[in-house]
């Protein structure tokens, strides 16, 4: 276990885009890192960037496959191990792929349903009983828009988000007596590698940064309130 005081955020999904904005911001403000994603190789390189860049920190990076239950419940064990609590939890991992409820490929639900939801729920069991002990703790779910509104060829992954949005609301009204704040964002078009070939301008997209930027922010806010939901969307609006 490590002896420093130091806070720290616990984040799955997070060697590129989203995850690792928001990463970057936490560490600057001297969190240790405990993250996890598919690809090893993309974690040791931000294991090592990280490192780099905020020494004084403690950092542990996984490659975990996120639809695999004991795969997220082993990492959830291994980070309690090493930090002993865990102060902010971000679920972050996801999967998209396109496709229509009644012509996607058979067992694309399973897929979504494994990878969006179910990492996140056993994810949060791993962690929660710590922070019910201290009565202190955050949790935060990147939903998305499209867990807000079903849009045509969003299929089984709009289905998944609706189900992370219910998972949620569940948390938020349980943990409530304990003190742990939960947060619900839904972002619309975000420039990461899903927009990976799309024809449109940089700026038609949300920046990263702001999602990093808006996530601490409400993590900053007094143990007296919470934010239950925060929308963000293009300036132009959804794409």
């Amino acid at each position: 276990m490590e002896g420093n005081n130091r806070k720290t955020l616990l984040i799955t999904g997070a060697s590129r885009g989203i995850g690792k904005a928001i990463i970057e911001k936490f560490a600057a403000q001297q969190f240790n890192i405990a993250f996890c994603s598919l690809q090893e190789k993309n974690v040791l390189a931000l294991v090592a960037e990280l490192k780099n860049k905020f020494p004084d920190i403690t950092v542990l990076g996984k490659a975990v496959d996120m639809s695999q239950r004991e795969s997220v419940k082993a990492f959830g064990k291994e980070a309690l191990a090493k930090f002993n609590h865990i102060d902010l939890l971000i679920n972050n991992a996801g999967l998209f792929q396109p496709g229509m409820v009644h012509n996607e490929e058979e067992g694309q639900l399973e897929k979504m349903i494994e990878t969006n939801l179910y990492s996140a729920y056993y994810m949060t069991r791993s962690v929660i009983e710590k922070m019910k002990e201290k009565k202190a703790g955050t949790i935060m779910n990147i939903c998305s828009i499209a867990g807000l509104k079903a849009y045509p060829n969003g299929g089984s992954y709009s289905i998944s988000k609706f189900a992370m949005q219910g998972l949620s609301k569940a948390l938020r009204e349980e943990l409530k007596e304990y003190q742990i704040g939960v947060t619900t964002i839904y972002p619309g078009a975000v420039l990461t590698d899903a927009w990976a070939g799309v024809d449109l301008p940089e700026e038609r997209f949300i920046d990263v940064q702001d999602i990093a930027e808006s996530i601490y922010s409400i993590y900053c806010l007094s143990r007296r309130t919470v934010v239950e939901d925060l929308v963000v969307r293009p300036m132009l609006g959804d794409i």
